[in-house]
């Protein structure tokens, strides 16, 4: 099975994604499948955000509506936990510390935090230490969190000049990942939600629709998604590609239409 790495930009619009801002996010268009297009979860906020993303539910049946974690009433395993289970070794590198609760105690082989998602150079180590990752014995499924680009848009606005800024900035960041995955890697990029002005966490097309794109053997290339994709139909598609099944209660999808 091949390498999957997930990369995550915290609120990165699609309009963001320009030749001038994200050279490297576009060229991993052509190389692969699609959308600018795709949702996110109401509310459409950081954690509730990822907590959909693992476990492929909406925060309605996580629980999970704000950055203050608390376990789910009904506790069903997320995508970290069915790769461990199945022996698969699970990665983060990040620079937020509340994603520590996607996934549960003893589910990952490795992970790599600091706190620096409120700096504007703060995405650089992770950029740097997944890329070390990836060019050593690599795990089979790696999440690279990078934060700034949210701080800028809550800072100075979303689509500002400093936004805009920092989008390119880690698109750069971006790039040294990409260079550094195994010939055998998919990588899947996405937001977990857009923003307007300084802020986020409507149901507005500004913080609803995301970027998702993915590339690597096996995905068409080149290829714009016809159909609808959303935050919920990461995990389902993440663990067809390491061989797993998707757990009965999540409730998204693979997106069948990026396999070549």
């Amino acid at each position: 099975m091949p390498c999957v790495v997930f990369v995550m930009i915290d609120g990165l619009r699609p309009d963001a994604v320009t030749p001038e801002h994200s050279p490297n996010l576009l060229a991993l268009c052509r190389r692969g499948a699609h959308t600018f297009t795709g949702s996110s979860v109401a509310p459409s906020v950081t954690l509730p955000c990822h907590m959909s993303i693992f476990h492929s539910v909406p925060p309605s049946r996580h629980g999970v509506t704000d950055n203050q974690w608390s376990p789910m009433a009904r506790p069903l395993p997320g995508l970290i936990e069915m790769a461990n289970n199945a022996g698969k070794r699970c990665a983060f590198v990040y620079n937020w510390e509340p994603l520590r609760n996607v996934s549960q105690p003893g589910s990952l082989y490795l992970s790599n935090f600091r706190d620096t998602a409120y700096t504007a150079d703060g995405d650089d180590w992770v950029g740097a230490a997944a890329a070390d990752l990836l060019a050593g014995d690599a795990p089979d499924f790696i999440f690279v969190y990078f934060g700034t680009v949210d701080t800028a848009g809550h800072a100075f606005g979303w689509m500002s000049p400093e936004y805009l800024s920092q989008a390119a900035r880690v698109d750069a960041l971006l790039g040294g990942v990409v260079a550094a995955l195994p010939a055998e890697a998919v990588v899947l990029v996405h937001a977990d939600h857009g923003g307007h002005e300084r802020t986020h966490g409507t149901d507005s097309p500004e913080d609803m629709t995301i970027p998702w794109v993915i590339a690597g053997p096996g995905i068409r290339q080149d290829h714009t998604l016809a159909s609808p994709v959303s935050l919920l139909d990461t995990a389902p598609t993440a663990a067809r590609l390491l061989g797993l099944t998707p757990h009965p209660q999540w409730e998204g999808r693979c997106v069948d239409e990026i396999f070549a």
